[in-house]
């Protein structure tokens, strides 16, 4: 297998239009007939959905922090047919953490050099003219070796503003494959954990069409595909995740629907059987699964729902009577005794853990977790160690199960959110990604 070439979209920082510009790209090279394989650079499990929609081909984490080369090998393979690889980047291009992971600080321009995908870099240009320029050029300058492909202006006010721009662009020398003119109706709903789940939005392929016709309209597609370039391909021998059981019945709807792709692929390719099921609909797991797993996601804005879903909760209290159940960050909120909404709601969860969680006292929590288990967790043993990232916002009240591992953040501080384990029930805040290597 050839790597096909690849690009990776990033910025200075959020908020300046990446996301706007990788669907519409993605939208406008499939529209043009090629097979395009996207990715997410670091633990985002929300775009990856964006991108499936926008390409019609499942979107993978890369991640640099967490995955070591196997891994890294093995989610690069699933470009295997594509004719060109377009990720996006998290954050800014730069932005990581302090101490390297297993492979490195878990920034996109870590992303890009592993893979070869030389950076398009999105800027926004509101507020200034040729001192765009110089913003550019550090980045472009910051690690030489980063393979550079160009810019892309966004949030242009006037071709007087796009000529000043331009200028200072070709005076630093850097290309410009785009200029996209201001407009405020092209951006995504978003809510505090970013942007609003694909499958919340009211007309996602409307949006995403929209998307493309603008970039198709404003961005030099063409020399955007020249500049697409990859590095050597990996070892084939390189796998993705072992399922931590046969038949696993996962929880996936609008509130539980925040897993990590290449786990479930790597479930799938491994042979496990992946059996959905909808707690919101009240839809009991499958009474013959191994496994129940319960990923993170909006639990409390569906509470009420999940509180009065009678045949989910005694199907799922059932089977933790004799098989293993595992939640994530929102599903580990619903392993609990009660979730707490944001108007101070108290609302009865499964009561399979003694956790209790509240949105009312929200506190944000944030970043890489590596978790060294103390008791088994499905599919990994004591003394294992895990990584993962936490994401969410709400203040543990009450967590009186016995600690599941010794969880620290990336820079190896501890943090209180360890986990819990009560009989063959489990439940983390932190979402997994990874075994680790060292």
């Amino acid at each position: 297998m050839t790597n096909p070439p690849g690009l990776l979209i990033s910025a200075p920082s959020s908020g300046t239009g990446k996301t706007t510009v990788m669907l519409g790209l993605l939208r406008a090279l499939v529209e043009d007939g090629l097979e395009v394989q996207p990715f997410k650079s670091g633990p985002d499990y929300i775009d990856p959905a964006f991108h499936l929609a926008a390409a019609g081909r499942a979107s993978f984490n890369i991640d640099t922090w967490a995955m070591d080369e196997s891994l890294l090998n093995a989610i690069a393979g699933r470009a295997e047919g594509a004719d060109i690889v377009i990720a996006e980047g998290s954050m800014g291009l730069f932005d990581g953490v302090a101490k390297p992971g297993e492979t490195g600080h878990g920034s996109s321009a870590e992303t890009a050099l592993r893979m070869g995908w030389p950076v398009v870099l999105v800027l926004d240009v509101g507020g200034q003219a040729q001192s765009a320029a110089a913003t550019a050029l550090g980045f472009r300058s910051y690690l030489p070796d980063l393979p550079f492909a160009g810019v892309i202006l966004n949030r242009v006010a006037s071709p007087r503003h796009e000529r000043l721009t331009r200028m200072g662009m070709e005076r630093a020398g850097l290309p410009v494959l785009g200029v996209l003119p201001r407009r405020g109706d092209l951006t995504l709903p978003e809510r505090h954990l970013g942007l609003i789940q694909a499958v919340e939005h009211p007309d996602l392929d409307r949006a995403i069409a929209g998307y493309a016709a603008f970039l198709r309209d404003h961005v030099d597609l063409v020399a955007v595909k020249a500049a697409a370039s990859s590095g050597p391909e990996g070892p084939s021998s390189a796998a993705l995740p072992r399922p931590p059981a046969q038949r696993i019945a996962l929880a996936r709807d609008a509130a539980f629907s925040f897993t990590y792709p290449h786990l479930i692929e790597g479930w799938r390719a491994a042979g496990a059987e992946v059996l959905p099921f909808s707690p919101i609909a009240d839809e009991a797991p499958a009474p013959d699964a191994d496994l129940v797993w319960l990923p993170g996601g909006y639990p409390e804005l569906h509470a009420g729902r999940i509180a009065a879903a009678e045949r989910f909760m005694t199907g799922l209290r059932r089977h933790a009577e004799t098989r293993p159940v595992h939640g994530e960050c929102g599903g580990y909120m619903a392993l609990g005794e009660a979730l707490i909404d944001k108007e101070g709601v108290s609302h009865r969860m499964a009561g399979l853990l003694g956790l209790v969680t509240s949105y009312e006292k929200r506190k944000f929590h944030l970043g890489y977790r590596r978790a060294t288990l103390r008791q088994p967790m499905p599919g990994f043993a004591p003394g294992i160690s895990l990584r993962g990232h936490e994401f969410h916002y709400s203040t543990i009240l009450e967590q009186p199960d016995a600690p599941l591992a010794d969880v620290t953040d990336a820079e190896g501080a501890p943090v209180p959110e360890t986990g819990s384990v009560r009989g063959l029930a489990s439940g983390t805040f932190f979402h997994l990604i990874a075994s680790a290597t060292r």
